[in-house]
């Protein structure tokens, strides 16, 4: 068979472009630091390599949501500190004002420090995230939650909280809303009791305690209605019927005589110390701390109205003595209430720590899992380099001797 000349030069041709092509593929995964270059080097690890990518982008989309959630949280946990701890002022300032020997100036000079930590509490319940959102008014974000309406601080806020998805499974609330921290207290939070707005009287009253919470009565709430005369003082309990009207709590508690050295009321499980001088339609009202004042700005108001106005009547005095002994519980409960939702932003906190490990687990398992896929192996990539390099250079020479071989070399 005879092999003319032509066929030769391209076959030699072939080879080297050939062996040329096979050593710039590998220069360029040399490169890359990658064996799939291409989707044609290896279709199956393209694909599975697209799906891990993928993975690993809905990964990072839930990192980066809990960076913006633990921010979030970790602001809602500074100020929940910053309002336990004036709680607490709080609470001693009312327990110094109780002091049966203090003046009136020093009421007044005990109210005025009282009135800093109340401004301070509108302003942490008002506090923003530095971005213009506000920290506790839910979905209502945009505008202060807790304002003025002429009759004290109320919420003005949303009642639902903004969540966000951390985890494939999981969405987190990243807030609280200002109801759930300042207008409400937990349950199971005790008695809380407070005298009627309109007492004439000079009855002041110690408790509830709780002595049986196995009473049928237990968890209502009740009413101390006094009647008769100032010579012959008499009193009743009535109880909620649950849907705002009193009504009477048995005959064994209507028109029951008063003692103005002190008369125990026993009612639901509770104890119910009173004394002083009633006057008729003076009422006194106790029950379950959810079921009463629940607003902490409410209890500020309610102190700094007796401790600033003067008490020379007995009147006067039982009214400092009910509202300081009233707000000591209302305090203590909203304090229980303020620890308890710190308490939750720091598990979810922690959640979110536990989520991220989790997550950076995930991460290097993906990593690993591309790697296998796509990554070059470098030692047996060198070694094929320098083979193919071999390779080359023998093509070369061997085109080289082809292309000698003519017989005008011999004439």
């Amino acid at each position: 068979m005879r092999i003319s000349t032509v066929t030769m030069f391209d076959q030699s041709v072939s080879s080297l472009n050939r062996q040329q092509s096979d050593f710039m593929h590998l220069s360029q995964q040399l490169a890359t630091g990658r064996r799939v270059v291409n989707p044609s080097d290896d279709p199956q690890a393209a694909s599975r390599a697209v799906s891990v990518s993928q993975a690993q982008a809905v990964t990072q989309q839930y990192t980066d949501a809990r960076v913006s959630a633990r921010n979030a949280l970790s602001q809602e946990e500074s100020v929940l500190n910053s309002v336990s701890d004036a709680l607490a002022s709080a609470k001693t300032l009312v327990i110094q004002a109780a002091n049966g020997t203090l003046s009136d100036a020093d009421r007044q000079s005990i109210a005025s420090d009282l009135r800093g930590i109340y401004e301070t509490m509108i302003g942490q319940a008002n506090a923003t995230d530095g971005n213009g959102r506000y920290l506790f008014g839910g979905y209502a974000d945009g505008s202060e939650p807790f304002k003025d309406s002429g009759s004290g601080i109320e919420y003005a806020g949303a009642d639902q909280v903004r969540k966000q998805q951390v985890d494939a499974s999981r969405k987190m609330p990243v807030g609280d809303t200002g109801a759930d921290i300042f207008t409400s207290v937990p349950s199971g939070a005790g008695y809380v009791a407070e005298q009627g707005s309109t007492n004439a009287g000079s009855v002041t009253f110690a408790g509830p305690d709780v002595v049986d919470t196995a009473d049928a009565g237990y968890g209502e709430r009740y009413r101390v209605a006094f009647g008769g005369t100032a010579d012959a003082p008499t009193y009743s309990v009535e109880v909620d019927d649950g849907s705002g009207n009193w009504v009477s709590a048995g005959a064994a508690f209507e028109d029951q005589p008063f003692a103005a050295d002190g008369t125990t009321v026993e009612v639901g499980g509770l104890r119910f110390e009173l004394e002083g001088e009633p006057v008729a339609g003076d009422t006194v009202v106790f029950g379950p701390a959810d079921e009463m004042n629940t607003n902490v700005f409410t209890t500020f108001e309610k102190v700094l109205a007796v401790l600033e106005a003067p008490a020379d009547t007995p009147a006067q005095q039982a009214t400092l003595e009910n509202t300081l002994n009233g707000a000591m519980r209302e305090l203590d409960a909203s304090l229980d209430n303020v620890l308890t939702k710190r308490a939750s932003v720091g598990a979810r906190l922690n959640e979110l720590d536990v989520i991220d490990s989790v997550s950076g687990n995930r991460e290097l398992n993906y990593a690993q899992t591309m790697s296998d896929l796509v990554d070059l192996d470098y030692n047996q990539a060198i070694s094929e380099y320098s083979l193919r390099q071999v390779g080359m250079q023998a093509a070369q020479q061997a085109f080289i001797g082809i292309r000698d071989l003519s017989l005008f070399n011999y004439l």
